[in-house]
């Protein structure tokens, strides 16, 4: 079959490396400059997250911050780059696939943000997905209007090529051969008992002296995923490439090998691996699939919930294993497996793992807590 999309050259990756350690000054816009009562609450309902302290004005007025606090995973909104707009290899497919972040101070209800981004490393790999793939790492760092520091994040795409993911990947051989999952009522029954029992800690303090090496989490549950979900998230995050009409043209013309020809021969973009099917398959997906950084952030909300809002999380670390296509659904469960002081903080070390309903891992992490 003939190449349908650009491929890797040598040419491309000798010229992305020169960028490694430059400060990145011209790039698009974030989705959103200021932590506004309606950003932040638009992030959470995208990653189906209902705490008060983020969303109701009048409980987080009663919390120790005097106010609606944003979730820590808001800062995907606030910087493309950290989200998995990356540069330097046009036309060439890339996959967000994993952050470490860290947090030094609360973002509060009209803080804006600004922030400064580099290209940290550029890393080979061999992949049962895409064969020669390349990890691009990028370092982000935010502050504050005041100038404060509040969050650092590396995070990570992978470079593939389109036609070798289609047509010679094997990770996926299996999950397309089975028959596309229809849930039972009792299944379903089962997963909606979860949500039903989800508990958001809130205003009841947990205390650094009542937890212990080897407590378990509550198991939290995502899903079953549907492209509604997928837009959902779009919604609060911004997404990557969603333009419309004009703006829609701007980009493409600004970026020829960004705008992928649909089934009219209009050029479309590459996001739409994530509502459509057909689009998702060429690239060697299972099918359409949910975001990266929305997976990233259910860890992180597994870890707010249980802290509480005397709790503060220092850092989290994600990453992505496999795609979730449609009809997924995920399970997220951690385990406490280390307690310590630091720097006259109190923190608890926690694992986590997210796995389907087969069985399979979709990603992996954990977070540091500081605990009153």
């Amino acid at each position: 079959m003939s190449a349908a999309f650009p491929k890797i050259t040598e040419k491309g990756l000798d010229e992305l490396r020169q960028r490694i350690g430059v400060p990145i000054t011209d790039t698009v816009e974030p989705w959103n400059y200021e932590a506004t009562r309606d950003a932040i609450r638009h992030y959470a309902h995208g990653i189906g997250d209902d705490n008060p302290l983020w969303c109701d004005p009048d409980y987080a007025a009663r919390s120790r911050f005097g106010g609606i606090v944003a979730l820590p995973s808001f800062m995907f909104t606030t910087s493309r780059i950290v989200s998995g707009y990356v540069g330097g290899l046009s036309g060439v497919h890339a996959m967000w696939a994993g952050a470490n972040w860290q947090w030094h101070k609360p973002v509060l209800r009209n803080d804006t943000i600004r922030t400064e981004a580099k290209l940290k490393d550029l890393i080979e790999h061999q992949t049962r997905f895409a064969g020669r793939s390349f990890q691009q790492i990028y370092n982000v760092r935010f502050y504050n209007q005041s100038g404060d520091f509040v969050a650092e994040a590396d995070s990570w795409c992978f470079r593939t090529d389109r036609d070798v993911a289609r047509e010679k990947g094997t990770k996926y051989t299996e999950v397309k051969a089975r028959e596309p999952k229809k849930y039972t009522d009792d299944e379903l029954s089962k997963i909606f008992e979860l949500y039903a029992k989800e508990e958001v800690r809130g205003a009841t303090p947990r205390y650094w002296k009542d937890v212990n090496v080897g407590d378990k989490l509550p198991t939290m549950v995502k899903g079953p995923m549907t492209v509604t979900g997928f837009i959902c998230y779009a919604q609060g995050w911004g997404g990557l490439y969603i333009r419309a009409n004009k703006l829609a043209w701007a980009q493409h013309h600004k970026h020829p090998g960004l705008g992928i020809k649909n089934r009219f021969n209009i050029p479309d973009c590459p996001e739409r691996v994530h509502w459509e099917e057909e689009f998702a398959l060429k690239v060697g997906t299972p099918g359409a699939y949910d975001y990266g950084p929305e997976r990233c952030s259910w860890l992180t909300h597994h870890l707010t919930n249980w802290q509480g809002d005397a709790g503060f999380l220092r850092s989290a670390h994600c990453q992505i294993r496999r795609h979730n296509p449609e009809g997924d659904t995920v399970f997220i469960n951690g385990e406490v497996i280390r307690k310590f002081e630091e720097g006259g903080r109190k923190l608890v070390e926690i694992k986590q793992i997210a796995t389907t309903q087969t069985g399979e891992t979709s990603a992996f992490g954990g977070g540091v807590v500081e605990l009153p």
